[in-house]
This record gives C-alpha cells, structure tokens and sequence, in this order.
C-alpha cells in the first residue's frame, strides 16, 4: 500500500509557505498530494514553458518533486497541462521507477496493481525527469469534474522505486517488480522464438502466437481457433486497414501491458520522419490533429481485438482531449465502438459551447456523417440541449 508523502498547495501561482517543508516516507510505494488553488490566476500569469515545483518529498530513499506547467512545457504543447516527477539528489546513481499521475477521485489509477503494470522509467543523473507534455487539455480540465466550483483541483502522484535487491544501502526497503513486462518487451523487439508475422501497411511484425493470443480472445480464435484467415501461403497474416505504428502500439501493450508512448509512435511515421530531414518543425495543430488520430485508431484497434484496459485508457484519454473540431468524430467513434462514458463526455461539451462554437460544430464533416450515420445519437443530443434551454 502507498504511504503518504506530503502535500504541496500552490496558490495564485506559487508554493503555499505552509507546505515547504520536506516530508518524507520509508516505503519505496508513496504518493504527495499537489493542490492547485486560483487555478484561473495562475494559468494567467504563467506562461508557456513555465513551471511551478512542488515541495520536495522522499519516496524510496530518494528526493523528488513535481513540475506543473499550467500553459504547456512548451509552445508546442500549450493547449495542454503539463506534469513532470523530477528527481532531485542526482549526486547518486541513477534510480528505476515508476509513477502515475491522476485527479485525487480517480482510484482505479492508484492501486498498486495498476501502478506496477505501468512502464518503468530510469531517472540518471543526466535526465532525473519524466512526465506527460499532454497530460490533459486545458479546455477539457476547465469542462471537467476536477475543477472544482472554488477554482481549485488536485493531482496525485504516485511513485514506486524499484530495485533487483531487497535494501537499498540505507536500509530503506525497495519494491522487487516482476521483470516479466521487461522480458516480454525484450522478446518482442529481438523475435527470437518468434512463430507468426503479421503485414501492415507494408511494415511486418514477427511475433508469438501465444503472447498475443492469451491476452486476446480475438486473436486466439484467429491463431488457434475457427478464425484462421488472412493467412497467405507464406504463413503471413495480411491487416490491411490500420497503420503500422498503430498496430505497433497494440502489440506494445499486449506484451508489456503499458499504455504506449504516442509521441515517439508517431515520431516514428514517415512523412514525420522526412520533415524533420529537411529541418521543417510540425506545426502544433497538425502534430495534435495526427496525435488525436493515432489516439482514435488505437481504441478501434483495441475494440477489434478485444483488449478492454486499452480500450479503456483511450477512451479516458480522448475524454480529456475533446476539442469543437473533435468533437462530432468522436462522438461517432463512441457510437460506433460502445464507448458510453466516451460519449456522455461529447454530450457534455457540446452542452456548454457557445453558440458560434456550436456553429462551427455543425458545419464539420463530422456532424453530416452522425446525421447520416447515427441520427438515434442527435435525437439524443437534441433532447439533452432542449433540457438544458428549459432549466
């Protein structure tokens, strides 16, 4: 169980006095508490790239704090709340943790089982931090539950230390992971015993029929069951309507079951990839645009095949990154893949737009296809507005 590390108060854009005062805890699994009040006053006056430090707190034997960036860690991302575990005794060597950032009301993010099935992270002493650029969209943050009617909201961070040993050299009890994520990770990326390929979009992936089939009905009946299709002479199984980092993403999860980095997937696409030799920096409205795709992809991918805790973390993901441009694509996403909480999220912010931005809304492409396509979803929609009209 997670012990108690602290909490820090920030307040019109700086640290509470009351609460700089360093707290520690034994355990290698504790949690600190940030709270942020006049959260409106401090997105203003912080710009973009800024950020505001918590207290300092001990987890592990080790010294930590959290960088929270109200504007974005920088202009590429400043749509976004950014958040960062920093590590600060970097005199030592370099340390192995994992750690979760959520909303203090998210428990199903704070378990322990959770925590361990997340990626671990090495913080050395050249790079001691690690963290989300995009942890969430500032629109979505100020729609959302989280932000409370007193302009304040609260993070939890929780931090796990691992180690082969079980002491450390002070004598403070480390947490011994499985490597088994770790290996499978390992056996994924050197193809060794690898007995099924898989061809998407023109990338193959050699893979273990048993990994992906225990992790997925749908995949064991197409390996091992009635299913068995696709399959070309040369015992290659052909996918052709997803991308190649998409299905990448699946397989990453499958094995090690951590949510992928999307970042360095999509800095992995082609077109990307030729843009950065030729020295042209993405736009940040096209990386986010191609970044919120990838995203919707993923959950498809995850709905096909039946990996619900992937599912599941895209839907909560998109949640937090609805935007008027989005908003009508993903809501016949939702439709389509039986995403209920994905979709009451659309409802809500189609309920609190203006009306130019609802305009805007039902001029997209995306509104004509739920017309089209889901006209059950507007009876709904209609409903819920002309609800809100009577209040």
């Amino acid at each position: 169980m997670s012990s108690f590390a602290g909490v820090s108060v920030l307040d019109g854009g700086k640290l509470c006095p009351s609460t700089k005062t360093f707290v520690k805890t034994s355990s290698a699994c504790g949690y600190h508490l940030l709270v942020v009040q006049g959260y409106a006053q401090t997105k203003k006056e912080t710009p973009a790239g800024r950020c505001i430090a918590s207290r300092d707190f001990g987890v592990g034997g080790h010294r930590w704090s959290i960088a929270y960036y109200p504007n974005g860690e920088n202009v590429n991302c400043a749509e976004f709340v950014s958040l960062y575990v920093c590590r600060l005794n970097c005199d030592e060597k370099h340390v192995e943790a994992k750690f979760e950032f959520s909303f203090i009301d998210e428990v199903e993010w704070q378990n322990q089982v959770c925590i361990r099935g997340t990626k671990t992270y090495s913080f050395p002493s050249d790079a001691p931090s690690w963290g989300h650029s995009r942890f969430m969209k500032i629109d979505a943050l100020e729609r959302s539950m989280n932000l409370e009617e007193d302009d304040c909201f609260t993070v939890r961070c929780d931090i796990m230390v691992c180690d082969n040993t079980e002491d450390d050299a002070s004598g403070t009890e480390l947490v011994l992971v499985p490597d088994i994520h770790h290996n499978l990770n390992n056996l994924l990326g050197s193809k060794v015993g690898a007995d099924v390929t898989f061809e998407v979009n023109g990338a193959t992936f050699a893979v273990h029929r048993c990994v992906l089939a225990a992790q997925s009905k749908v995949f064991m009946a197409q390996l091992f069951g009635p299913m068995k299709e696709g399959t070309s002479t040369s015992g290659v199984i052909h996918i052709q309507d997803m991308e190649a980092t998409v299905f990448k993403a699946l397989l990453n999860f499958i094995y090690t079951d951590s949510f992928p980095n999307m970042d360095d997937d999509i800095m992995e696409d082609g077109e990307m990839s030729e843009a950065m030799e030729e020295g042209q920096e993405e736009e940040p409205a096209v990386e986010g645009e191609k970044w919120l795709q990838w995203l919707q992809d993923l959950l498809v991918a995850a709905d096909r095949y039946d990996v619900q805790r992937l599912k599941f973390i895209c839907e909560k993901q998109l949640s937090e990154h609805i935007s008027v441009g989005s908003v009508m694509s993903t809501l016949s996403l939702a439709e389509q893949h039986h995403c209920q909480g994905l979709k009451q999220a659309c409802f809500k912010f189609i309920q609190v737009q203006s009306p130019s931005c609802l305009q805007t809304v039902m001029a997209s492409n995306g509104w004509d296809h739920v017309c089209t396509t889901y006209p059950s979803v507007l009876k709904e929609l209609f409903a819920m507005l002309a609800s809100k009209h009577h209040k």
